[in-house]
């Protein structure tokens, strides 16, 4: 006999995409200390045996997430992430086909305040990745800095995140299986810090390492932009020079990470907080761009690769900017 469930009304079911995402922002703004203050509590406590023997397996797993991760799919494929879908909502375009004997080097535009888009598409299935892309596995690269975080590393790995450093890129794209995605978000944190609605200004001018890594292993080169990612959040101005701006680039330096003084809506009311906007990401993936394989690229030959991207990119952009309410004559500006 089948059971049938009645639908969830949709007041509920808004209840529960806000907390999906309420969950999502806690995991990035406070998971990381939360794990980091319960590892050491533990040691104080009758329970010091549990971060004694995670503590031996961290140093035994510590070159785990330069190799690949390791993906837990029933997390990948958690209920949560659906209804974090529907919050904004959150679409994945596809353009063309990939070829899953192939391994792919993506870049992803733009960084947003707390990309959205690249998490939700290729760190969890709410989205559909492995339908729309099949045999295709997605790996998201991260600031090695939070892997060293006990616990939330491997929640971290859960989803198909990767360390950002170029031992980590070379092991996913050298993979003679193929079927292999690597997504770096170009602008990293630095990009974060011009993150505001309407904004199309890009931090790709000289960023060129992803391209002469492509270049090394082969590997086609495909352009994402994910339209709406920089609308999620209002951003306290900080304009090149003033003092707030310079103030973020000395803690960037310092930390590795970037600190945008964002805000949005609240829980329960939609005046000010910390939860994004409900407005929808189309992310949209470009075409494979072919890379002829050098294991030392002259700097000529990764400057042609590159401008070779960033014509793609502004033509994908050009392409799809009037499906989702981009003004006609507003670019992408590389800075």
């Amino acid at each position: 006999m089948k059971v049938e469930f009645a639908p969830l009304s949709v007041p509920l079911q808004r209840r529960l995409q806000t907390a999906s995402v309420v969950q999502w922002v806690f995991s990035f703004l406070c998971l990381a200390q939360c794990c980091t203050a319960v590892f050491i509590a533990l040691f104080f406590t009758r329970f010091w045996l549990v971060s004694a023997l995670y503590a031996a397996w961290w140093f035994i797993d510590r070159e785990k997430p330069s190799k690949g991760g390791r993906r837990i799919h029933a997390i990948r494929n958690s209920v949560i992430w659906r209804y974090m879908r529907d919050y904004f909502p959150i679409t994945l375009v596809k353009t063309a086909e990939l070829d899953p004997r192939e391994n792919y080097l993506m870049g992803f535009h733009p960084h947003g305040v707390l990309a959205a888009g690249a998490f939700l598409n290729f760190c969890t299935e709410a989205s559909g990745f492995s339908t729309i892309f099949p045999g295709i596995t997605p790996h998201l690269m991260m600031l090695s800095l939070w892997f060293r975080i006990p616990f939330f590393r491997d929640y971290l790995m859960s989803g198909g995140l990767v360390s950002s450093d170029k031992q980590s890129a070379s092991y996913v794209l050298r993979k003679p299986e193929g079927g292999n995605m690597l997504a770096i978000i170009v602008g990293g944190a630095q990009e974060a810090l011009d993150a505001r609605p309407g904004s199309c200004t890009l931090l790709l001018k000289n960023r060129k390492g992803f391209v002469r890594l492509a270049i090394q292993h082969g590997t086609p080169l495909v352009p994402i932009f994910s339209f709406g990612e920089n609308d999620l959040f209002e951003q306290v101005r900080n304009p090149k020079g003033s003092w707030l701006r310079q103030i973020q680039h000395r803690l960037q330096q310092i930390m590795g990470i970037s600190l945008p003084l964002f805000h949005a809506r609240g829980i329960f009311q939609y005046s000010f907080g910390l939860i994004p906007y409900r407005r929808p990401i189309y992310t949209v993936v470009g075409k494979p761009i072919p890379v002829q394989r050098k294991h030392r690229p002259s700097e000529e030959e990764v400057d042609q690769v590159h401008q070779k991207y960033l014509n793609e990119l502004s033509k994908l952009f050009e392409e799809h900017k009037a499906k989702y309410n981009i003004p006609e004559d507003r670019h992408l500006e590389f800075i």
